[in-house]
């Protein structure tokens, strides 16, 4: 039997990754947890929607026929990384996480690390400033303690409701992004803190390079801790261990 991956998706790198085995010639489902409105089109089958927990993921997984599960979700996405660790290994399928490193502060960066979005809330208390929340549509309800911000949002869909503060501005756009491009938006709306989850990769670091340019300070959220699973780190990588695992592949048959 040639190889079936279900691809948890929602990075670049799991598009990235969907490319390349759909030219390899594999089988695969890319699944989406719903949060995007207008997923970006793969180029193989995608379903959107969650599996019901552990239990729903090893019955999708057998139902399928899924014989490698890839997980490729955003690094905040703890709770889909350890249903797919359980969810694997009840159903008996090999799991590996394609990965990327976090950011890490270089000379120029003024950085506050915070533990959690918790965290970036208490560190917002005080005076008012002018505000880029890069934290995604989910979490914006957490910071409405803090009214006295003026916030820039940059989200992939409009917000289906108002955002909760006074004072707001919402740019709907969808990354990678360009330095020079950022810092024109930030220079553009005053801004003087960034607040940012710890997302690593390329495709949202212009924000963080142009803060450094900028010389504002970053307030940045690091990773939640994630369950341990095999790590790959790219693409081909990934097909790699797709091999290996799967006896009698050849990669690109």
């Amino acid at each position: 039997m040639r190889p079936n991956l279900l691809i948890l998706a929602g990075t670049t790198e799991a598009t990235a990754l969907a490319r390349a085995a759909a030219e390899a010639g594999l089988a695969g489902t890319v699944s989406f947890a719903g949060r995007v409105e207008r997923p970006l089109r793969q180029p193989l089958p995608q379903r959107i929607g969650g599996f019901g927990g552990p239990e729903g993921l090893a019955a999708y997984l057998a139902a399928n026929g899924i014989t490698h599960v890839v997980d490729a979700t955003h690094p905040f996405a703890a709770q889909m990384s350890a249903n797919a660790v359980a969810g694997c290994a009840a159903a008996g399928v090999p799991l590996v996480a394609l990965t990327r490193p976090p950011w890490q502060p270089v000379p120029g960066d003024d950085w506050i690390r915070v533990s959690d979005i918790a965290g970036a809330v208490a560190a917002l208390a005080g005076p008012a400033r002018r505000v880029l929340l890069a934290v995604g549509r989910m979490h914006l309800q957490e910071f409405a303690p803090n009214p006295q911000h003026f916030y820039l949002l940059r989200l992939v869909d409009p917000p289906a409701m108002p955002p909760p503060f006074p004072r707001v501005h919402a740019v709907v756009d969808r990354g990678p992004f360009a330095e020079e491009a950022d810092r024109a938006l930030l220079t553009e709306h005053r801004i003087d803190l960034v607040v940012s989850k710890n997302a690593g990769g390329s495709g949202a670091y212009a924000k963080i390079a142009a803060a450094r340019a900028l010389g504002l300070r970053v307030i940045m959220i690091d990773r939640p801790d994630l369950p341990d699973r095999p790590e790959r780190a790219t693409p081909a990588e990934v097909l790699d261990w797709v091999a290996e695992t799967h006896a009698g592949t050849e990669r690109g048959v």
